[in-house]
C-alpha cells in the first residue's frame, strides 16, 4: 500500500475539506502514474462520474455523478477518539507556556529548569480528562478507538458522548470506543455512514448501561437495528431519522425497555408497518414525522373500543404526512394511553377552512387528548368542542337512525364509522335537542359582528382589548377564544357584561350553550372576565 494510505483504506470514511465520502477504490488509474483513491461522495454534487474513467469501471456509485478520484494526500482518514477529545478540550501537549528543550520552561526571556516537568503536565491532563462527564467531538474526524484501554484509563467518568458527523466506518469502531466507557448512558453517532453487522454476532457488553442512542442518517436498516439491539438491554430512547427505513419487523425479544422511538424522515411502505412495533410494552412516545403514511388503523378494536396495540403510548407525532381521511383520527381514540398529538400538515386538515373548527373536531374525536400540536387542551375547551360536535352532527345522527328514545336509538354502521364517539357524547351530555340541530353554520362575515371591549376588572395590569365577535358565537366559544387571547391558565372563566342601557348593571353570561345575541349584547358593550 502506498505511503499515507492505511492498509484498511477500502470502505473507510474520509473527508476532503468540508466534503465527506467513502473510499470505494485504491490503486492505479491508467494512464496516470501513482496511487489514486476512488471516492463515492455523500453529496453527489462533489463528484464527477460514476466510478469509471476512460471506459474502465473502477468502482460503482449510487449516483451517476457521485464519484471522483483524489490523491491520498488530499484525504483525511481521521484521528483516534482520545486525540480528538484532547484537541477539542485543549488538553493536548500544547500548553499555555512555551516549552524549551529537555525539562525547561521559557517565561519571557528567562529559561527555568524543572525536573520531571513533562510527567507533571501529563498528570494534570489526566486529572482534567478524568473529570469530563459530557463530551462532544462532533465533526472532529474521529475514525477509530486508538490504543486498547487508553480511553478507559484516561476518561473513566464519561457518561454522555456526541460522536456525530465523524469518519466512523463501522459499528465495530463504536463498540471499541463504548466498551471502554463503563458508565456510558447517552451516545450520539448520527451522520456517520457505517457498516452494521448483517448476522447475529457476539453480543458486546459495551452498551449495558446505555439509555439514549441516536443513529440518525447512519444508513442503518431495521433488520440491523434488531441485530444490534441485542446489546442494548436497558435502552429507553432510540433516534433513527433519515435512514431510508421502509419496512419494519417485530422486535420480539429486543427493545422491550424502549420508551421513545423516532422514525421520522423514513418513507415507510404503509401505515400497517406500525402494527409490527405495536407490542413494544413500554413505548410512550412515537415520532413518525414525514414517514409518508396515509392512514392509521387498529383492526383489533371496534367502534368505541380500545386497542391492545401500543398499550403505553402517550405522545404521538404524525405531522407532515399524507393522512387525508378523518377515519385515521377516529382510530387514534382507540389508543388507551394517548395524551398528546402532533398532526399538522396533513391533507385531512385542509377539509376545514376554519382553524378553530378544525381543532374542535380533533379534540372531540379523541377523548383523552390533553395536548394538541403543542397546545394544552383546557377542560372548558374540551367541553365546548364536544358540545359543538354533538350539535353539528346531530342532524346526521337523526337521519342515520339515531333517536332520543334509547330503545329506538339505532344509528347506522356508516354513521358510527364516521363518528365513533357520538354515542359516548350523547351519554355524557344527553342527546341533542331539536332546537339545537341547525346543521353546520361556519362563522362568516355574513353573521352580524359585535364590537366589544374585553376587560379583566380584577387584573388591572391586563389592558382592555377590543374584539369583533359574531353575535351567533356561543359563550363557550367566547371562553375558548379568551383562554388563548389572554393566556389564562387552566381555570373556569366567569363572564358578564355591562351596557350603557343597563345603567351600570352587570349581567352574567352563565349558559355556555347560548349565543351572545341571546343576552341582547350590542356593539359598544363591555365583557368582563374573571377567574
Amino acid at each position: 500500500m502506498a505511503a499515507g494510505v492505511p492498509p484498511d483504506a477500502l470502505g473507510r470514511r474520509v473527508s476532503c475539506g468540508s466534503d465527506y465520502g467513502t473510499v470505494r477504490y485504491v490503486g492505479s488509474v491508467s494512464p496516470t502514474a501513482g496511487i489514486w483513491l476512488g471516492v463515492e461522495w455523500d453529496d453527489p454534487q462533489r463528484g464527477k462520474h460514476d466510478g469509471s474513467y476512460e471506459g474502465i469501471q473502477y468502482f460503482k456509485c449510487r449516483h451517476p455523478k457521485g464519484g471522483s478520484f483524489i490523491r491520498p494526500n488530499k484525504a483525511n482518514f481521521g484521528a483516534d477518539f482520545l486525540t480528538a477529545v484532547k484537541d477539542r478540550y485543549g488538553l493536548n501537549d500544547k500548553q499555555d507556556v512555551q516549552y524549551g528543550t529537555g525539562n525547561t520552561v521559557v517565561f519571557g526571556t528567562k529559561t527555568v529548569e524543572f525536573v520531571g516537568m513533562d510527567s507533571v503536565a501529563e498528570q494534570q491532563r489526566q486529572v482534567q480528562l478524568n473529570k469530563l462527564v459530557d463530551i462532544s467531538v462532533r465533526e472532529c474526524a474521529v475514525s477509530h478507538a486508538g490504543q486498547e484501554e487508553e480511553i478507559s484509563r484516561t476518561c473513566a467518568n464519561m457518561r454522555h458522548i456526541n460522536l456525530s458527523k465523524n469518519l466512523i466506518s463501522s459499528w465495530e469502531t463504536v463498540i471499541a470506543i463504548a466498551s471502554q466507557v463503563q458508565k456510558l448512558e447517552t451516545l450520539n453517532v448520527s451522520e456517520n455512514k457505517m457498516r452494521f453487522p448483517s448476522t447475529s454476532t457476539f453480543i458486546s457488553s459495551a452498551f449495558s448501561n446505555l439509555k439514549i442512542l441516536a443513529l440518525n442518517q447512519s444508513e442503518i436498516t431495521w433488520t440491523e437495528v434488531l441485530l444490534c439491539a441485542q446489546g442494548w438491554p436497558v435502552l429507553e430512547e432510540l433516534y433513527l431519522s433519515s435512514n431510508n427505513i421502509t419496512v419494519l419487523e417485530r422486535p420480539d425479544t429486543v427493545l422491550q425497555t424502549l420508551k421513545l422511538l423516532d422514525l421520522s424522515d423514513n418513507q415507510l411502505l404503509d401505515g400497517n408497518q406500525l402494527h409490527l412495533i405495536a407490542q413494544l410494552p413500554r413505548l410512550e412516545q412515537l415520532i413518525l414525522r414525514n414517514t409518508g403514511i396515509s392512514s392509521i388503523h387498529f383492526p383489533d378494536a371496534g367502534f368505541g373500543c380500545k386497542t391492545k396495540m401500543f398499550p403505553s403510548l402517550k405522545r404521538l407525532a404524525i405531522n407532515d404526512n399524507k393522512i387525508s381521511q378523518w377515519s385515521s383520527i377516529n382510530e387514534l381514540d382507540k389508543l388507551p394511553s394517548l395524551r398528546a398529538l402532533q398532526c399538522n400538515n396533513n391533507p385531512f386538515m385542509d377539509t376545514e377552512k376554519n382553524p378553530e373548527t378544525l381543532i374542535q373536531l380533533i379534540i372531540a374525536k379523541i377523548s383523552q387528548l390533553e395536548v394538541l400540536n403543542n397546545c394544552e387542551i383546557l377542560p372548558a375547551e374540551r367541553r365546548g368542542a364536544e358540545l359543538d360536535y354533538r350539535k353539528i352532527f346531530g342532524k346526521d345522527w337523526l337521519e342515520a337512525g339515531g333517536h332520543w328514545n334509547p330503545e329506538k336509538n339505532k344509528p347506522s354502521e356508516e354513521f358510527l364509522a364516521a363518528h365513533p364517539r357520538y354515542p359516548a357524547l350523547c351519554l355524557k351530555y344527553g342527546a341533542p335537542e331539536e332546537g339545537e340541530l341547525k346543521g353546520r353554520q361556519p362563522l362568516t362575515l355574513k353573521n352580524q359582528l359585535l364590537t366589544l371591549t374585553i376587560k379583566c376588572p380584577e387584573k388591572p395590569e391586563q389592558k382592555p382589548v377590543e374584539k369583533k365577535l359574531p353575535e351567533s358565537m356561543t359563550i363557550q366559544k367566547v371562553k375558548g377564544l379568551l383562554y388563548r387571547l389572554l393566556k389564562i391558565p387552566g381555570s373556569e372563566l366567569k363572564l358578564s357584561y355591562k351596557s350603557s342601557k343597563l345603567e351600570g348593571k352587570e349581567v352574567e353570561l352563565d349558559n355556555d350553550l347560548k349565543p351572545l345575541q341571546f343576552y341582547s349584547i350590542e356593539s359598544g358593550d363591555c365583557v368582563l372576565v374573571r377567574w
